[in-house]
């Protein structure tokens, strides 16, 4: 049976206690939080419109399932320096130092939208880092003319003037869940210190080609009503993956992990548990 998105408003589960602190990155400060503990670290990377608060709903449900949870903001978003403008450093260099700062040797990288644009560039700088790469909702940041055209089609002139909620949030969800979308927008106010910074280059070259390099288990995640990866892109860039599941969550748009979280939970969770469980006892090679 096919998964049955629930447009119950469902309020954010509290929260596991958490250390905070700054990570010294090349140029600026990170801020982030951790659960800490014994368990495979599981690190989140943000969308352009977040940070790292926006987890509330994964946060105590990963932890819960035994890891070490690890939430934090890129430069120019909550509690993180936006560092100088003549120098604002890479979004995968940044990464590593926040996970040199935290010891962390391998760890699970899941990133949404632009985080997982990051997330596609760290594990392509620095594979022997990760036990396994989750990219939610993302448009993974291939530079191949194809793509980049077939990408700008979807959306038009304008596009990006549009109210976040209206770009980033299902239809549905804002027709069912007036509040949650409030709470997302509040998490979206506090996610700048003012205007959104300028984005990050990549530290390396983001293909079609590089992709088919990539050497870990990858998970695939998008929303069917997602303005920015629907379905069929997410099939594309699947495609060039070598070991990778998808999954397209019912009812959500380009916030999955907000929208559905419970179907989106439920996904990260048997994907982890397949690859490498929170214990850290290494399971057989993942076959997809």
């Amino acid at each position: 049976m096919a998964d049955v998105p629930d447009f119950t408003p469902a309020p954010v589960p509290p929260q596991r206690p958490v250390t905070e602190g700054l990570a010294e990155a090349p140029g600026a400060k990170l801020w982030y939080w951790d659960t800490g503990g014994d368990g495979v670290p599981v690190v989140l990377g943000h969308s352009n419109t977040g940070s790292g608060l926006v987890w509330g709903y994964q946060q105590p449900v990963l932890a819960a399932a035994g890891y070490r949870v690890i939430g934090y903001s890129r430069r120019g978003h909550h509690g993180s320096e936006t560092g100088p403008p003549d120098d604002r450093g890479t979004g995968a260099g940044d990464l590593k130092a926040l996970a040199d700062h935290l010891n962390l040797d391998r760890f699970h990288l899941l990133g949404t939208a632009l985080g997982g644009i990051v997330a596609t560039d760290f594990a392509q700088a620095w594979p022997e880092r990760l036990h396994s790469l989750i990219l939610a909702c993302t448009l993974i940041g291939v530079t191949d003319d194809d793509y980049a055209s077939l990408s700008k089609s979807l959306r038009p002139d304008g596009f990006d003037r549009l109210p976040p909620d209206f770009r980033e949030l299902g239809p549905s969800y804002r027709a069912a869940n007036p509040d949650g979308v409030r709470a997302w927008l509040a998490l979206e106010h506090k996610a700048f210190h003012g205007a959104p910074p300028s984005r990050q280059p990549t530290a390396t070259r983001i293909t079609w080609q590089t992709l088919e390099n990539l050497p870990m288990p990858v998970l695939m995640l998008t929303g069917d009503a997602d303005l920015y990866t629907p379905p069929a892109v997410l099939e594309m860039l699947a495609a060039r993956i070598p070991r990778q599941e998808t999954v397209v969550i019912p009812g959500a748009g380009h916030s999955a992990y907000w929208e559905q979280p419970a179907l989106f939970n439920r996904a990260v969770l048997e994907f982890l548990a397949l690859v490498y469980p929170a214990t850290g006892a290494i399971n057989p090679p993942a076959t997809f």
